[in-house]
Parts: C-alpha cells; structure tokens; sequence
C-alpha cells in the first residue's frame, strides 16, 4: 500500500507535516512548486515554501527564496501544490477493527492528500485514536470528531435528547451528528441544546423534520443533500427558492454524490473493477458487493434516473447560487475507498458544473471557514498551519 503515490503532491511531505509532535523542530522546503495558494483564483508558478515547526514561514519565487541549511529539500518541480484537502463526511474505524485496517485506512486518506477527516459516526474509541495520531504514533488526517448519532431510538423523546447533547458535550465531541426518525420536537431540543451547549449539528435531515425546519434551526450542514428531493417532490421549480432560502441561511452542503450515485443504480462491474480496491479488505468488497446488488433490486429504474439527475441539479443551482458546500464522500462506505473517493468525488462536481477552483476551495479554504480556522489551514500563505 505505501508505494501509492500521486503525481500532483509532494506526499512525503503531506505525510509528514500534519499539526502535530512529527512536524516540531523540522523544517521542510518545497522547491519549484506550482502554487495554488486558495486566497483566490490563481497559480503563482515556481514557487518555494519552507515550513518549520509546522508553520508556514515563507512563500515566494525559487530564485529569491533561500532554503534554510537544516531544511529538508523537497524537489516540487512540475507539481503543484494546495493545501491538505478534507473530507468533511468520513467515518472513522470503531473499536472493533483490528489494528492494521485502522492504520491503512488513515494512511490511505493521508495518500491521497487528505489532511482533515471530519468524522461522522463517533465512538468513545476515536479520541484515543485522535491522540495517537497527534502524537505522531500513526500517520493519519486530523480528526475532527462528530458524535453517535441522534436517531428516533438513540433519542426517543426531547428531555433524552437534550441530556444526550450534554453527554457528547462533556465527552469532547466536536459536533453533533444527526440522523433519521427523529420527531420535530425531539429535534428542536437537540437545536436548543446544541446552542447552549455551543456545538454544532449536521448530517441527515429527518422526514418528519423536512428540509425548511433544519434550515431555520440553524443546522450547520446538510450532508447527502438530504431533504432536497423529498421538498422538491414533483415542482422543480422549487429549486432556486430552496437554494436562496439554504444560501441566506448560511447551511454548509455536503453533497456526497459518487455514493448516491452508486444507490441509484451505478454497474456494478465498474464498481467492482475500480483499482483501489486493492487496498482494502477482500471482505469489504464482498459485503460492498451484496449490499449493492440488494439495493440495486429494490430500484424503480425512473424513480433512480430522476433522483440522480435532479440531485445534480440541486448541486448545479447551490454552485451557481453561491451557497456554501464542503467536500465528502462519506468513505469508507459501499465502494468508496478512502482518498480515492474524494477524487471521483471532485469528478462528479465537475461534470455538474462547479468550477475546479470551486471544487478545490470546497476541500480547503471552505473547511478552514467552516471550523472558524482560517489561520491555521486552508490555504498556503507566511504564517498559516499546515499543508
């Protein structure tokens, strides 16, 4: 596994420059970079940029700027680099898996230049995980931990839910993860108490709840664009409203699409035949296989192919509109590989329409705006965190 490379990054250094004990009392030179630095839309070409200690301290022409004599030189010629990409709907490995599957799975995100991994269905064991990796014992992303999920039987009325919120806020959960079956009212207490408890919420947007009641209780993203089609129901014309209505509220999306795409009827055979499989469990593919297969009989094939071209079109009109969207693929899931996924991801957005700058911005500068860390990633700029 650890031979995979990509020609775009300078991986090593992605490697070894999380914020974390790895990266201190190193210094790093990237040297002929192409640069796309994401302050906005441009490349400055032939660049270097030294990092110590974890920190960017330097950034401009190769012929100007001097590599420090302890620094590490990285030949960056003819790449370019970007900031760490996220991926802002990822499930990090339970208690249960063993060891070694764990640490394949971290480093595949790392692989792929995925820096930051938003974790959307916590369990207790992931904050031992998050240390190891910030103590630089197991290469992996940062971890930004979501809590158990909030469904209709883990919270089965208000007063269990508001006192779950004060659980996972007291057990160091970074956000709230909610889910389907839960009724309006039970949802209006986790909304509450997640402001008192100042943390956010996001994932699925229950039936019962509907789309316009998670976008005035403020929730803070929507992933799967969940609630989009059953709102929109057979008026498409109800598209831009909901769009400016999700915009004017501030909602991040996380659009997910390579999975769904792969719900609503992709061959399996071309699942089946992706390369990167290889990286992972015979197992998985096998389980990936039959769920697939299961699913895929359930389908009505024109209920599949207006659900898949009308979520592209939801896509197509938040991009336009401007709404604001974070990069995910809800990996590792059916046939979505960690890190690999996020590329097919990007993919998809493109072939909706969203711009590459857009794209790109929706896995760095937008994740840093999200987590109100601007100043430590996000973009490649003197005195910012991490690539």
């Amino acid at each position: 596994m650890r031979r995979f490379a990509r020609s775009t990054l300078a991986l090593a250094a992605l490697a070894a420059l999380p914020a974390t004990a790895v990266a201190q009392d190193r210094a790093y030179a990237f040297v002929g970079a192409h640069v796309i630095p994401m302050d906005r839309e441009r490349v400055l070409e032939n660049q270097t940029v030294v990092v110590r200690d974890g920190r960017i301290v330097e950034v401009g022409p190769a012929d100007r700027v001097a590599v420090p004599a302890d620094a590490e030189r990285i030949d960056a010629r003819g790449k370019y680099l970007v900031p760490g990409i996220a991926e802002m709907h990822g499930h990090i490995p339970g208690p249960n898996t063993p060891d070694d599957v764990v640490e394949d799975i971290l480093f595949l995100f790392v692989a792929n230049g995925i820096t930051t991994v938003r974790g959307m269905q916590g369990q207790p064991n992931q904050f031992g995980l998050r240390d190891r990796i910030l103590r630089g014992d197991v290469v992996g992303p940062t971890l930004y931990l979501g809590s158990p999920p909030f469904t209709g039987r883990s919270a089965p009325d208000p007063a269990a839910a508001a006192q779950r919120v004060r659980e996972f806020r007291a057990a160091g959960y970074d956000l709230l993860k909610v889910h389907e079956g839960l009724s309006p009212e039970t949802y209006e207490a986790i909304a509450a108490a997640a402001r008192e408890a100042g943390l956010r919420w996001g994932g699925h947007v229950a039936d019962d709840v509907g789309l316009a009641s998670a976008i005035r209780a403020g929730q803070s993203s929507i992933d799967h664009l969940d609630g989009y089609v059953e709102a929109i129901g057979d008026d498409e014309g109800r598209i831009p409203t909901l769009v400016a209505e999700a915009r004017a509220a501030g909602v991040w999306h996380v659009p997910t699409m390579a999975l769904w795409e792969t719900f609503l009827g992709a061959d399996l055979e071309t699942l089946r035949a992706y390369p990167e499989l290889r990286y992972i469990p015979r197992q998985w593919v096998e389980n990936w296989t039959n769920q697939t297969r299961t699913m895929q009989a359930q389908l009505d094939p024109a209920r599949a192919t207006r659900e898949r071209a009308l979520r592209r079109r939801v896509l197509a009109a938040l991009s336009d509109a401007g709404a604001p969207i974070l990069l995910g693929s809800d990996a590792p899931q059916i046939f979505n590989v960690p890190g690999f996924s996020l590329h097919r991801e990007m993919k998809i957005m493109a072939e909706v329409g969203v711009t590459p700058y857009a794209i790109l911005e929706s896995g760095t500068r937008n994740v840093a705006a999200y987590f109100d860390a601007l100043d430590e990633f996000g973009t490649i700029r003197p005195g910012g965190g991490p690539i």
